[in-house]
């Protein structure tokens, strides 16, 4: 009942309907002012509802349509638009490397960064310094200086390597195509 309730405060239909006359719009029907109880006849005649659309002019707007089908179909572009919206979200991956990775594992997370890239998204890569590691700060800065010298085709440095704390920071952002 109380879901019954919520659908009828969103679209008032037929008898809910409390203006005297309402302006319909819409297919199978001439485009005018009509009394209530008339506008009514024409839905019922026709076996579909008659909908207020929008309840903030005067007289109110409403339409001879199925009701049911019509909040499938609103629920349906509610959903597509929600995809749309999520799909053009920009995320942000990280790659993380010590100042010792060797050549393969250097190349197999630069191709981690590529297929990032190429779905438009922001690569944070870090080298992170563990106990003694931190005396070799040069040695991070040319890796990470490397991979974005790799990756010139897809992306650009945002800023210079940037220390911070036990990690050297580095973002990566897609280049427009």
């Amino acid at each position: 009942m109380a879901l019954q309730r919520k659908k009828e405060a969103e679209h008032r239909i037929n008898n809910y309907i409390r203006a005297n006359s309402v302006r319909i719009i819409g297919d199978n029907i001439e485009n005018g002012v009509y009394d209530i109880r008339e506008a009514m006849r024409f839905a019922q005649e026709m076996e579909l509802d008659l909908v207020e659309i929008s309840n903030g002019n005067t007289p109110p707007i409403c339409k001879i349509i199925d009701y049911q089908k019509f909040l499938y179909d609103k629920k349906k572009k509610d959903k597509e638009q929600k995809k749309k919206q999520k799909a053009n979200q920009i995320q942000v991956k990280e790659i993380r490397m010590t100042p010792n990775t060797d050549e393969h594992d250097f190349n197999f997370k630069l191709n981690h960064a590529k297929e990032f890239l190429s779905d438009n998204n922001r690569v944070l890569v870090s080298v992170f310094f563990k106990g003694r590691e931190i005396n070799y700060k040069e040695q991070g800065e040319l890796i990470l200086l490397k991979f974005v010298n790799e990756l010139k085709g897809l992306g650009n440095a945002e800023n210079l390597p940037k220390l911070e704390g036990k990690r050297m920071l580095i973002m990566v952002k897609p280049i427009k195509k």
